[in-house]
């Protein structure tokens, strides 16, 4: 997991954008970095010899994107006063900045929906894009009620983190993320590992050939869970662990347990460039980026 680099988020003037910038700024200063907040947007321009300009007429798309930038900024600033908050202005596609900047940084984190520079901000495309294309771990913060409860008091949440694990070393980088998010906010950590088809598991496909019922082979997963988690207990062992297995399609089984724990963080892990496995495939990824009742958090393997 990357130690060092900054936090940084993206910004548009959107109420789902100053949402995420305050939850940026808190994640900075648990993390003691700085804060990059950085608006993105296309304006008309032309090349000069001294470099890029935008075009007359269109100096005042300029000044409002400038206005923009120097809200969230101050919004980040009172949030936390301990952070250092730089703010960027930049002539270029948001997901295209962002995923560039991924690459130094150590969290990226985007709100739900967006306007202005982050148009179509819908996850469907830059948290999206991000997701699958980033190099650090990327934080779509929620617009929805639950999920927002905390960040407009500036309150900190109490339920625990959570997080997706299926039982292979795919889920490793996700697992240590959601540790340390645990560590830093001192709460518990909920790791759940879900199926619908129990044959699309190997470790549930060898339970099936027991003969054993439903509870017995409840308790094997959770202990294969539990296994799974040694290491990363050893490592934080001031941290609670509860391990749950639910007899469910992965999308579902997050969904509701994350609102019924009242989760203050999802954690999923992804692999490869642009390839999403485990807790994270196809329509999970979705469902979990556009419905999950708190923060998401998607979280690269770095073995790939």
């Amino acid at each position: 997991m990357r130690a060092v680099g900054p936090v940084v988020v993206g910004v548009d003037g959107s109420t789902s954008a100053q949402r995420a910038a305050r939850w940026a700024a808190r994640e900075a200063g648990r993390r003691k970095a700085p804060l990059d907040v950085v608006h993105a947007s296309l304006w008309p321009v032309v090349r000069t010899p001294g470099g890029w300009l935008v075009q007359g007429g269109h100096q005042a798309l300029r000044d409002a994107a400038n206005a923009v930038l120097a809200e969230a900024v101050a919004t980040c600033r009172a949030e936390e006063p301990s952070v250092e908050v730089r703010g960027h202005l930049v002539t270029a596609s948001p997901t295209a900045v962002l995923i560039d900047r991924s690459r130094e940084a150590r969290l990226v984190v985007v709100g739900s929906r967006g306007l202005g520079g982050f148009t179509g901000l819908m996850v469907g495309s830059v948290g999206v894009a991000l997701a699958s294309a980033g190099h650090c771990p990327v934080v779509v913060v929620r617009t929805g009620a639950d999920a927002t409860a905390s960040l407009t008091e500036g309150a900190p949440a109490e339920g625990p983190v959570m997080v997706g694990v299926d039982l292979s070393p795919l889920s490793d980088a996700a697992v240590d993320f959601a540790l340390r998010a645990a560590t830093d906010r001192n709460v518990p950590l909920l790791a759940v590992h879900a199926w619908h088809n129990p044959v699309d598991s190997d470790f549930l496909t060898h339970l099936l050939t027991a003969d054993v019922g439903w509870d017995e082979q409840r308790h094997r997963a959770e202990q294969a869970l539990l296994d799974r988690l040694v290491r990363w207990r050893e490592e934080y062992p001031e941290v609670p662990v509860e391990v749950r297995v639910v007899p469910e399609r992965p999308a579902r089984a997050l969904l509701t347990t994350a609102g019924s724990e009242h989760a203050q963080l999802l954690v999923l892990g992804a692999r490869g460039r642009g390839s999403v496995t485990g807790m994270l495939l196809g329509s999970t990824s979705h469902a979990a980026l556009h419905h999950a009742p708190c923060p998401v958090a998607v979280v690269r393997n770095p073995v790939g």
